[in-house]
Order: C-alpha cells, then structure tokens, then sequence
C-alpha cells in the first residue's frame, strides 16, 4: 500500500476544543439532558458546542447554536481562532436569526469560552439565560455533539479540504441548503427542521 500510494481510512487525531475555567462562576443545568422535541419551546431552550474541521491552511472552528425543539441550526460562526468572540458572534446570530419573543435558555459545556465574563454580560444583553452540563460528560451536550458527527460524516468525509473560505461556503450550503430545509430527522416524524416549524405555525 505505501508502495502505490495508499492508505487505510482512520480517525484523525482528536483536538480539544473544550477547556475549562477553573476560575470560572457556577451555572445552574437548566436542561438536564432533556432533548425531546417540543412543539411549545420552540425558541425557548437552545444548545451550542465548538468543533474544529482540518484544512490546508490550519484548523477551522465552527460554533453553533441549535433550537432543541426543532433540531434546527439558528445560529453559527466560524473562525480561525477559539477566541470568546467565536462563540459570541454564534449567539448574536441565532438572536438575529429568530427574534425570541421571551428568555432564551442557552446550554453548553464549561468551555472557557462559554463560561467566560464577555459571554456572560453578552447573554444579559440578548435576554439569554446560560446554563452547563457537567464536566466530561458528553451526553450532557448530546444534541450538539450529534449534529457535528452528522456535519463531519456527511459533509466531509469524503471531500478534500482546502482553503477556509471554501470550506466556510460549504458549511454555509450543507447547514442553510440542506440540514435546516430538507434533511429529515427521525425525532421529528422524518421531517426537516424548517418543515416542522412550518407545521407548528400552521
């Protein structure tokens, strides 16, 4: 295989994204692993995590922020850093995005970025209500760390990678053209996150 070029398909290695404050004030679990589908909260409960996505010019972060009730990605940010900021441009978004008419309950993991004072007074300002999982437990922020799975398997996989700006553009086309309008989802009777909110309107 080395001879002609070849190589087996593996795991690359892990990179942490979450770190945490240690000096970091205490944050109630307002969610409690409870991700069920809810057609009364949309817009009422929302989680968000960090991954990273390898390209030729270095690691791309993407911060996200996904509605709970409805599976659907109201907000994201990518940069080449893991700066507060990333985060915080992902929660402007979302508020931007949906406009909710009440408090919105934010959950994530006790990354310094998530945990840190910018974000905090950020949440006062939106009316966003900031909430944690305990630490090393990745089923607390199950929601968000399925959706990455999905992003990578689908999306890149099977696909070079090369500047950031492209890879950007098709996270932008994989999460606005296909995960939010047309991918179905067994939690919402195989429906896409965009037809099951149409069906709550209506």
């Amino acid at each position: 295989m080395r001879q002609a070029g070849l190589q087996g398909r593996h795991r690359r290695r892990a990179r942490r994204t979450t770190v945490a404050d240690p000096h970091a004030g205490l944050r109630p679990d307002l969610v409690l692993r409870d991700f069920q589908p809810d057609p009364q909260a949309v817009d009422t409960r929302w989680c968000g995590d960090i991954t990273y996505i390898p390209t030729a010019e270095g690691w791309l972060y993407l911060a996200t922020v996904i509605d709970i009730a409805s599976r659907r990605v109201v907000g994201w940010a990518t940069a080449d850093h893991l700066r507060t900021e990333l985060v915080a441009e992902a929660m402007r978004a979302a508020c931007r995005n949906r406009r909710p008419d009440g408090p919105v309950i934010f959950r994530s993991d006790r990354g310094c970025q998530y945990t840190s004072r910018e974000l905090a007074d950020l949440a006062d300002e939106l009316d966003v209500r900031l909430s944690v999982g305990r630490t090393g437990q990745c089923w607390d922020n199950a929601l968000a760390e399925s959706f990455f799975a999905t992003l990578k398997r689908e999306l890149f996989e099977d696909r070079p990678l090369s500047t950031r700006a492209s890879t950007r553009t098709a996270i932008f086309e994989w999460i606005e053209g296909w995960y939010n309008i047309r991918r179905l989802h067994s939690s919402l009777g195989y429906r896409s996150p965009a037809e099951y909110e149409t069906t709550l309107a209506a």
